[in-house]
Order: structure tokens, then sequence, then C-alpha cells
């Protein structure tokens, strides 16, 4: 047979019924963690300070849950665990390098390329992962940080989930997750800002939020709170995750999956009996 064999590109680790499981009640907690705050009195006497190591006991085991669960279900070993680390290290070690300054963050473009091609169950895993490590590395440690770590895995997890893992490549690609990395990063932004918005008091009347008005009335005003106090600041992110995307997201991508080729996420091992051949015929002959 003339001319060159393509290659077929790896494609992303795959979710089966446990870990789908898993996710949806990580996301239930997570929904319940952020959102609840907004529904009780603010006399209350509760606050992130007090939930947030009930919610980071609660997200260690099910984050191990996930690893388990995609492994088990799509065959992998050892050494996709490593990759995991080993990511999960270098996007450790990008943070420091902008955080604090206007935003700039380069480690949401590894996580956008890396959700990718690791798919979503193994990308929620890595951005959590990520930003507890970076946490230790920066000395970011506090009632913030499990909030961080859902925020980080759902924005990770997010990348995996987009359409065309097979089909859509080049340029389509690119600005494909270009774009998902830009909204993305303004929605990780709104999301830790809820967090911590429902307790915050002194703001004016106008982005406060008040225990007796409706949801929706405090919706209106965390909108306000949100355009004034970190829109800018989200804007940071979200141009230089697109511009590292759409500039260094090629030559990430196709490493990336030369790595999971080689790893060969979605090799199956069959065992069985060998077939029978007759005593001085050798095997695959006729």
């Amino acid at each position: 047979m003339s001319g060159t064999q393509r290659v077929r590109a790896p494609r992303p680790v795959r979710l089966g019924p446990k870990s789908v499981a898993v996710l949806l009640l990580t996301g239930a907690i997570g929904v319940v963690a952020f959102g609840w705050p907004l529904l009780a009195d603010t006399g209350s006497g509760l606050a992130h300070a007090q939930d947030a190591p009930w919610l980071f006991a609660a997200l260690l085991p099910l984050l191990v849950a996930v690893v388990v669960a995609t492994i088990s279900e799509s065959g992998m070993d050892a050494k996709a665990v490593a990759m995991l680390g080993v990511l999960a290290a270098v996007g450790a070690a990008l943070r420091p390098l902008g955080a604090g300054t206007a935003g700039l963050e380069p480690m949401f473009f590894l996580m956008v390329l890396s959700g990718r091609v690791l798919g979503p169950g193994f990308g929620f895993v890595l951005g959590s992962v990520t930003m507890f490590a970076s946490a230790l590395l920066t000395g970011g440690v506090g009632p913030w940080m499990p909030f961080q770590m859902l925020s980080m895995g759902w924005f990770t997890m997010g990348a995996g989930l987009l359409p065309g893992p097979d089909g859509v490549r080049g340029r389509a690609e690119l600005a494909m997750l270009a774009v998902y990395g830009c909204v993305a990063a303004f929605a990780y932004g709104a999301v830790m800002n809820l967090q911590g918005w429902p307790l915050i008091t002194g703001l004016g009347s106008g982005i406060s939020f008040d225990e007796n008005d409706p949801l929706h009335e405090n919706l209106v005003r965390f909108v306000a709170y949100y355009l004034t106090t970190s829109l800018g600041w989200d804007l940071g992110r979200a141009v230089l995750t697109v511009v590292l995307t759409l500039t260094l997201g090629p030559t990430l991508l196709k490493a990336l999956r030369r790595a999971t080729r080689r790893a060969a996420f979605d090799a199956r091992v069959a065992f069985g009996e060998p077939e029978w051949q007759p005593e001085g015929t050798a095997p695959g002959s006729s």
C-alpha cells in the first residue's frame, strides 16, 4: 500500500456511568456550597470560613473517586496518573508568574488545552489538583481554596466537554478553544465573586447583598457588584488566555496528544486462549 498513513489522534478519556455519577454529585455539592449564602440570613453567624473545611473534606475523596472511576472504566494505568501529576505541577508553577498582576494568570490556557485532550473527568481532577498545588506553592491557603478548586475543576472540565473531539482540528479547534477560554475566564471570576459577596459588608446599597430582598433582586445587585469590582481583572485573564491559546496552542496540543498516544490511554487489553495450531505449522501460515 502506497502513501502515508494518517495517525489517528488520541481521543479524550471517556466518561463512564460511575464517573458521571461522581461528577454530578460533586457538582451538586459545589452548587450548594456556592449558593446557600444567598438564601441564608446574614445575621445567622454562618460564613464560608466555617463551611470551607467541610467542603474541602468532602471534595478530596470525591476527587479520588473520579480518578478511580475513570481509571476502572477506561482501562488506564499509572502513566495517566503520572501525566496528571506532571500537568498539575506545571500549572501550579505557572500561576505565580502572573497572579496579582491585573488578573494575568497563564495557567488558565494550560487548563483549557489539557481539558480538551484529557477529557472532562480527568480535566476536572486536573483543575482541582492544580489549584490545590498552586495554593500550597503561593501560600494562598484559606477558606477560599476549596471554592477555587471547584471552580477550576469546572473550568477545565468544560474544555473536555466541547464538541468535535475527533473531527474539529486545526484553526477551527483553536478558535473554539480561544472562545471557550475567554468566556470561561469571566465565568470563573463571577463564580468566585459569588463565593464571598453575600458576606461582604459596607458596600454601596446598589451592590450590597440584602437578606431582606428576594433572590432575583440580589442577583441584580451581584451583577452590578461584579461589573464594578471584578470585570477589569477578569478581562486581563481572558485576553491572556486567548492570546496564549492562539499562539502556543498548536504546539502544546500536539505535545499533549503525542504524550497521550504514547501513554495509550485508550488502549484495551484483552486476554484469551491462544489459537491452536497444528504441530509443525508456523502461526499465521495457511
